[in-house]
């Protein structure tokens, strides 16, 4: 799609929608739920566990190896909303939760996780600022698709194609990026974050060596970690690729930088629960500290007053939330396949 251009309101069109939203009780905190959620996601990792060394070494290990892909995306779907204050209104238990179950339990640096989903909030799909669509391997624009150069240059032009191959070592970059971000000084705690992460890899590589097999251990590893970043990308993807993108200096207000540049994703429960709330992606950038399950609630009050302001409110089903990600990629990289053509 083309760099999204609106004309910019006061403020108080956001505080108009805040207020809805408020008086309906939708910031209000859901600790029940959260407690059932913890509860249950915590239950299936360590279920998983404790079958996984009764299995011993068999194929068998296959299938828990696609399991384990569902319960680490589900883990990292709850740290989502740790980081968010979704679940406790105070920085040290979510932080202290956050890092056991990001860095201990799925090896996802959860320091690195927050700073770079920060940025991505504060501007989303925006070329310069948000570091979602900043051209390392994939570009997000036809401008970026010029000024490309290695990796991102090299298959830009058939990256819709690739995509999904892609996805498949996805995991294996969430690891490696947090450990890369070990070195940089804004992150906190580093100490902390580097011994989590090395416990979680020092474990999981461990406990594979002893009780697999070579063979099946590196079919586990390929299976497990393959699966659980085309999950991860299944469920991010959706939200802003191949909607409106910006740049330069910020022209939009709060509410419409938020909405424009964001898709929703239709479903029933299901959709819910697989994609951890994040369907509703527009409910969310707007109240990020909105909990989980009242996104639902709030996708009526949200849909209605964009369509008060006459702002656009874009959602689509699954499927074709990825078949407008896969043609913004194609459209993206046509530069460079105009190039390999001459």
């Amino acid at each position: 799609m083309t760099q999204a251009t609106a004309t910019p309101t006061a403020a108080s069109d956001f505080s108009g929608l805040s207020r809805r939203i408020k008086e309906a009780g939708l910031l209000d905190r859901r600790p029940r739920y959260y407690l059932v959620r913890l509860g249950v996601v915590a239950g299936l990792y360590l279920a998983g566990v404790a079958v996984f060394l009764r299995l011993g070494d068999s194929w068998l290990q296959l299938l828990l190896a696609v399991y384990f892909a569902i319960v680490f995306a589900q883990v990292a779907l709850v740290l989502h909303d740790l980081a968010h204050r979704q679940i406790f209104l105070g920085r040290g238990p979510s932080e202290l939760l956050g890092r056991l179950g990001g860095n201990l339990a799925i090896g996802l640096g959860y320091g690195w996780w927050m700073n770079k989903h920060t940025r991505h909030h504060a501007n989303p799909n925006h070329e310069d600022l948000d570091p979602d669509v900043v051209p390392d391997v994939l570009v997000w624009s036809q401008e970026q698709a010029r000024e490309s150069s290695g990796l991102a240059r090299l298959i830009g032009g058939r990256q819709a194609f690739l995509f999904y191959p892609l996805l498949l070592l996805e995991g294996l970059n969430l690891h490696v990026s947090g450990v890369r971000a070990l070195r940089q000084p804004w992150l906190k705690h580093r100490g902390l974050e580097g011994a989590l992460l090395f416990a979680h890899f020092a474990l999981y590589l461990g406990v594979l060596a002893w009780t697999l097999s070579p063979g099946k251990a590196l079919a586990f590893f390929a299976i497990h970690q393959g699966l659980f970043g085309v999950y991860m990308g299944c469920v991010f993807a959706p939200g802003h690729k191949g909607m409106p993108t910006l740049t330069g200096e910020a022209t939009l207000d709060f509410l419409r930088k938020q909405v424009l540049t964001t898709r929703n994703v239709r479903g029933g429960r299901f959709i819910d629960i697989a994609m951890g709330g994040l369907n509703y992606q527009i409910e969310h950038h707007l109240f990020p500290n909105m909990p989980t399950p009242n996104l639902r609630q709030a996708q009526p009050i949200v849909r209605d007053y964009c369509r008060q302001l006459r702002l656009p409110y874009h959602e689509v089903g699954f499927v074709a939330s990825h078949g407008e990600a896969l043609r913004h990629l194609h459209h993206a990289g046509a530069p460079l396949r105009r190039k390999d053509r001459s």
